[in-house]
This record gives C-alpha cells, structure tokens and sequence, in this order.
C-alpha cells in the first residue's frame, strides 16, 4: 500500500493556505508546485484560474482589458477562492488591490519571492507572452519599482530566491514560514 508523507512546517496548520506573490519570472509557478508537492497539499495558480473563467490565455486576457478592469478581475478571482491546504501562486499584479490581498493574507502566510530585477528581466525574455498587466508606455524595470514596496508591504515573510535552486528556494519558503514570528 502506497502512503504519501506530506512535511509539517511548525506554525502552519491544516486549515491554511501558502501565497507566494512576486514579480512575473521571480518562479512562483514553479517553487508553488514543489512546496505544495512536499507539503501534501493542492497547487493552485490563480492565473490559470482567470484564463479558465475567460476561457483564454492570459495574454490575450489582459490585451482585452485595460490595467485597470485586469486587476478588478484579478481581485474577484481571488476573493472568490474558498480553500485550505492548498499553495497559491499569484499573478505578479495581484499586490495592486488591498482587498485582494486582505483575503489572502486572511488564508494564511504571505511569501515574498524576491529575485533581483536582472534575472527576473532575463527570465521574462525567455516567455515574453506571459501575460502582464502592464500600462502602456510602462516597462518591465518600471513595474518592478512600482511594486517592489508593495510586495515588501503586503508579505508575511520574504524569500531571496534569485541565485537558488527550486528545492532550494522551497526549503526557504518553509524556513520563512516557520520563523516569520506570527501565529498562523
């Protein structure tokens, strides 16, 4: 008989859920999956969420809408997530309306994936249809100023995960977790 063996990381409990917010490139996707595998737990990726509900890609989502009306959707999509035990990635602009990130934070702990602007540029190039909720004129180097402090401002804890491995970087998103000093 196979049993799955899910870790336990102290001060996180079984009716929470993980976030993992930070700039488009900074590897939510790809750290999110590897905690919730280890964790046990569900994966969700709330871009795919919007592009299941417009029933398109999210590029094509966010050429349709201007910033403005993408981030409203943004926010209705995650205030309409009723879940637990599950890791979240979010969309990059999801730091953009408080209500949307009151709700997550009332989940349960908020990370931070921190990778410095050249990587995350060089790691944009390599997917440029990704899908950012970007302002005309605006650049990539600008979003990232813009929302930097509002990552810093909304995170429960935070992660330097530029120069690090997946497994790397999921052993220090439950190593921030577990000493981010708050009950959860």
């Amino acid at each position: 008989m196979n049993t799955i063996s899910s870790m336990k990381v102290p001060g996180l409990t079984e009716d929470k859920c993980v976030t993992l917010i930070g700039m488009a490139g900074a590897g939510k996707s790809t750290v999110g999956r590897a905690v919730a595998e280890r964790l046990g737990w569900a994966y969700v990726d709330t871009d795919h969420l919007i592009e299941s509900t417009y029933g398109a890609r999210l590029q094509d989502v966010t050429d349709a809408l201007d910033k403005e009306r993408f981030l409203d959707v943004e926010a209705r999509v995650i205030q309409s997530l009723r879940m637990q035990r599950a890791v979240l990635a979010t969309g990059g602009s999801v730091v953009y309306r408080p209500e949307a990130m009151r709700y997550l934070t009332s989940l349960g702990p908020v990370v931070f994936l921190d990778v410095p602007l050249p990587l995350i540029l060089e790691r944009i190039s390599r997917k440029p249809d990704r899908g950012l909720a970007i302002a005309p004129g605006q650049t990539v180097e600008d979003l990232f100023r813009e929302r930097e402090a509002l990552y810093r401002q909304w995170a429960t804890c935070r992660v330097a995960a530029g120069d690090i491995d997946v497994s790397e970087t999921a052993n220090a998103v439950f190593d921030a977790i577990a000493g981010c000093g708050q009950a959860l």
